[in-house]
């Protein structure tokens, strides 16, 4: 016979229209005087003049107008109203309609609830009022937090780890994509199974059956064990098939430029601005899951590999973390990383905090970055006049196409791998392949007809191509000295 719980949640599904999005409730919660937690407020003000709004802190200088974190910024935290506006934002990626919202601030989590009796009794009375199907919990609950609320609730509870996974399982388009969801999906469940009364007792009972028989709970982990060790097995096996592109890929050595940022801060949108690929763009957060890679043309000639990937969030659950490692490989292998930054958002400097602590957890934060601080486009004319590029930094509209060529300068200016070095050539015009290539893989700077039918040139040029063109150099010793040992080190 269902329980309440099982019987409301069954209510809820007749009773709403097909097609119709599940109404959810939202619950915050902040703990004062928990360590590492700062009550609202938190951070320094900084000048409205400023493109990037309250929270981020910025560091200005007379050549330049960005965003800067301190070393000490990692450990900003979202203000609870900031937090609660992004669970609002997953809710709505989710699918769901938000009905209502509730923020608690208290000294301490409940054990039992996390919230405490009387608030609970306050949500529950302003749930039914709403007629929420499910209640949502901007923290992350324990599985005897989870049983005890859904008791008093008569309705589903999920935490934020849970709607994640919820997002994720929607997105996910690949065969390796869903993979890698369903073992965070399995390794999220697996310390939360619990008894519900008879149901997870031992399975024998009454005179004749008594004995060390297996109980429901640890059938269900033995089953749950046996499955996230399949799941991780085809997750291998997909690892080995990238691997195996990889390498053939890097026998013929193109850089690898990543997208890094937050969820949302229009990485796909670039992406698509950059190579045209067509991947999907949605405002939604946690649109793209599976990766991506297209090939980019920098100003120099040089052909870099962008990829494309996941979005980082605050509290991005260590399992998603875990599970995307295959995925993520694109990142801790890139050459360089374009931080992407929502330049609009108050939360920008946060944000950027949230990501440099996952790229230290993937041990790539020490790769060259180039922050781009995106959707200028939002700010006026007056504002955007007012922003400076820097060596490490560009500002650009992704959705417009502005400032697209200073940020494809910028990677070329950082790209270590194959630089460019300025030669003189004397080619045959018999030589017609030699020519195609410097046609198309350098810049030519001036060109010459001289006699014996040949063409003099002057290039900026990839080392790797000069090398096979060597023949044709015209140069001093220390210039042909100079390129052999560029080469040398491009092999390294």
């Amino acid at each position: 016979m269902p329980g309440p719980l099982e019987a409301a949640v069954a209510a809820a599904e007749r009773s709403r229209l097909p097609g119709e999005a599940e109404r959810a409730f939202l619950v915050g919660v902040e703990f004062r005087n928990r360590t590492g937690v700062h009550p609202q407020g938190a951070g320094e003000a900084v000048e409205d003049s400023q493109p990037i709004p309250p929270q981020a802190r910025q560091a200005k200088s007379a050549s330049s107008k960005t965003l800067r974190l301190d070393a000490d910024d990692h450990a900003v935290p979202f203000n609870a109203e900031e937090s609660l506006a992004e669970l609002r934002e997953l809710t709505e990626s989710a699918g769901a309609a938000v009905v209502g919202e509730v923020l608690q601030r208290r000294d301490r989590p409940d054990p039992a609830t996390l919230i405490g009796r009387g608030k609970v009794e306050e949500i529950a009375a302003a749930a039914k009022a709403t007629d929420a199907d499910v209640l949502i919990f901007d923290h992350e609950l324990s599985g005897s937090q989870l049983r005890n609320l859904e008791r008093e609730f008569h309705c589903r509870v999920v935490d934020r780890t849970q709607l994640i996974l919820d997002i994720f399982a929607r997105h996910a388009r690949t065969r390796e994509g869903q993979l890698q969801v369903e073992l965070a999906q399995l390794e999220y469940m697996l310390p939360r199974l619990g008894g519900r009364g008879a149901e997870m007792s031992q399975l024998g009972g009454g005179i004749g059956t008594r004995g060390p028989g297996e109980t429901q709970l640890e059938t269900d982990r033995r089953k749950i064990h046996r499955r996230i060790k399949h799941v991780k097995e085809q997750i291998e096996d997909v690892r080995r098939v990238r691997s195996q592109q990889r390498q053939r890929r890097e026998s013929i050595p193109v850089p690898v430029v990543a997208l890094v940022g937050y969820t949302n801060a229009g990485k796909s949108t670039l992406f698509n601005a950059l190579t045209r690929a067509g991947v999907v763009e949605s405002s939604r957060m946690f649109a793209t899951l599976d990766p991506t890679l297209r090939t980019v043309t920098l100003p120099s000639r040089r052909d870099i590999l962008l990829s494309d990937t996941v979005g980082f969030i605050r509290n991005l659950p260590t399992t998603l973390v875990s599970a995307f490692r295959a995925t993520l490989e694109e990142v801790q292998r890139a050459a360089i990383l374009l931080q992407v930054i929502d330049a609009t958002s108050p939360t920008a400097a946060e944000q950027m905090a949230q990501v440099e602590s996952v790229l230290r957890e993937l041990e790539a934060f020490d790769k060259p970055q180039i922050h781009v601080l995106n959707k200028i486009d939002l700010f006026d004319d007056k504002t955007r006049a007012t922003l400076k590029d820097t060596a490490e930094s560009v500002h650009i509209s992704a959705a417009r196409g502005i400032r697209l060529e200073p940020l494809l300068a910028a990677i070329d200016a950082r790209l270590e791998q194959d630089p460019i070095e300025r030669a003189r050539l004397k080619v045959p015009q018999s030589e017609g392949r030699a020519l195609a290539q410097l046609e198309s893989r350098s810049v030519v700077l001036s060109r010459h007809y001289g006699e014996n039918e040949t063409v003099e040139l002057e290039v900026d040029a990839p080392v790797s191509l000069l090398r096979r063109l060597s023949q044709f150099v015209v140069a001093d010793a220390a210039t042909n000295k100079r390129i052999r040992k560029r080469a040398i080190r491009t092999r390294q």
